[in-house]
């Protein structure tokens, strides 16, 4: 009898990323339930994988301290490891390298890596209007699964659940709450910090509660947020929790609102309801969410400078932050009936 295959999924982005890479990992192990998948990150993103149940190993690649040293200890790791299949998402040289080096039966990527030449097989990447990230990373796997994609998923544990359940009960009773992941890496993908107060004082405090969640850099950020709205029921949970036991507070919210940001991803792998605030960037780049109630908020007036890049930037182009400033109360407040 055949050995069951191995595979290595590769994808050293950012968290939003990784977040979106694990239904590579749902859809193999659907097919092949006996295949040996790890996954490959950067340092500083293991802890989304976390008892995955799918995922045999979780190997860490450190960019930050000897990352030269550190990517050919990675190269010789996976050249021992006898992969059959290497999976890379990503779409630079280093993570190109460590495909092309592999030893694997076969090695499949995008064609924009730069390495993409020396993989045994590569794929278009396009940012085509309506594809989904999800499924343009199928496209890697198609061959061996089928043409569609599945949802991403992570797995908080008991812990993770225990940890956040402080936040969704007021003695013995289940309270109802809202969280809002208010920042962004880039200045023109974060809904501006006054559109977020001006939102939250519109909601009711005798029905909700509001947690800001965000990162530790984020704290500062949502604290203005805080100490400036009127709303007494509002909590800064920023740097507080985990990226688990984030995704496993959003699961029980009314309702999450996050940016084009790794938020808005977090909710997708645990179907949790949300609405996406597209300020910069528009759904068609296919970072849209996935989960079975979910809306988008984007403005309404047309403008002939949005998007003005994938990524977003540090400040408007323009200088006029339109995409963000015409943004209403009343769209993200129809989001869930409030």
């Amino acid at each position: 009898m055949a050995a069951a295959p191995a595979f290595l999924i590769i994808q050293t982005a950012f968290i939003g990323d990784v977040v979106l890479a694990t239904a590579l990992a749902e859809k193999l192990h659907h097919h092949l339930p006996e295949a040996s998948i790890d996954f490959l990150l950067r340092k500083g993103n293991e802890d989304l994988l976390k008892g995955h149940p799918f995922l045999r190993n979780v190997i860490v690649w450190d960019k930050k301290k000897g990352k030269l040293k550190n990517l050919f200890r990675l190269i010789r790791q996976v050249r021992a490891t006898r992969y059959n299949y290497v999976i890379n998402v990503h779409r630079f040289a280093s993570s190109g390298l460590i495909t092309a080096l592999s030893g694997a039966r076969v090695t499949v990527g995008f064609d924009k890596n730069p390495l993409s030449r020396f993989f045994t097989k590569n794929k278009r990447h396009t940012l085509a209007k309506g594809v989904h990230e999800v499924q343009r990373n199928q496209t890697l796997i198609a061959e061996i699964t089928d043409e569609h994609p599945a949802k991403p998923r992570l797995y908080p544990s008991q812990a993770d659940e225990a940890a956040i359940m402080k936040y969704r009960l007021r003695g013995a009773s289940a309270i109802s709450y809202i969280c809002i992941a208010p920042a962004s890496v880039w200045f023109t993908k974060q809904f501006p910090k006054e559109k977020w107060i001006a939102f939250i004082d519109q909601l009711n405090p005798e029905l909700y509660t509001v947690y800001l969640l965000g990162a530790s850099s984020d704290k500062e950020y949502a604290e203005a947020i805080r100490s400036a709205t009127k709303h007494p029921g509002v909590v800064n949970l920023s740097g507080t929790l985990s990226f688990l036991e984030s995704a496993a507070l959003m699961q029980y919210a009314v309702m999450n609102f996050v940016n084009d940001s790794a938020p808005l991803h977090l909710a997708s792998s645990v179907n949790a309801p949300v609405t996406a605030v597209f300020c910069s960037t528009v759904p068609d780049f296919g970072f849209g969410p996935l989960s079975d109630l979910s809306f988008i908020v984007e403005t309404m007036e047309v403008l002939s400078c949005r998007p003005c890049g994938l990524h977003g930037f540090k400040a408007c182009p323009q200088g006029h932050f339109k995409c963000a400033l015409t943004i209403t109360n009343e769209q993200l407040l129809n989001s869930f009936g409030n």
